[in-house]
């Protein structure tokens, strides 16, 4: 079993969440691994810049998911136990750019009750729903 640690954000502008369409139509989250000695935070704030191109404002951590998968490799089949550690984020403006090497064909800030809607997965949701939550303690107009 390989573990592997990533960090990601849930971006604001206004009423809207930062999310990623993947080629194959999967809407998610920005999210990556923890490089060198970075810390969390800023793996938070690097990959939402490299896959979106957003220059975001991290305002709280948010919570951890787990889960696992199976990735093959030139090893042969791996078991995968990922842990990812989520942040809420803003942004001063709306402009966003997905990033094709990065594997996604769509950027775009959704409404926050459709962003919900969108997500793929389960524990992305979840996230989202308490970021929507704690974003009732922030001003969201116009940061």
């Amino acid at each position: 079993m390989i573990k592997e640690i990533s960090a990601g954000g849930v971006v604001f502008f206004r009423n809207n969440v930062l999310m990623l369409r993947k080629y194959n139509g999967d809407w998610v989250l920005p999210k990556g691994r923890v490089e060198g000695e970075e810390s969390l935070e800023q793996t938070a704030l690097r990959e939402v810049y490299e896959e979106s191109k957003v220059k975001a404002e991290l305002l709280k951590y948010l919570g951890k998911i787990k889960y696992g998968f199976n990735r093959t490799s030139v090893l042969g089949r791996e078991h995968i136990q990922k842990e990812v550690y989520w942040y809420l984020m803003v942004s001063k403006n709306i402009q966003c750019s997905a990033q094709k090497n990065e594997g996604f064909s769509a950027a775009s800030y959704i409404p926050v009750k459709k962003a919900c809607k969108l997500a793929k997965y389960d524990d992305e949701r979840n996230i989202i729903q308490g970021a929507i939550n704690e974003m009732k303690f922030y001003q969201i107009s116009d940061r």
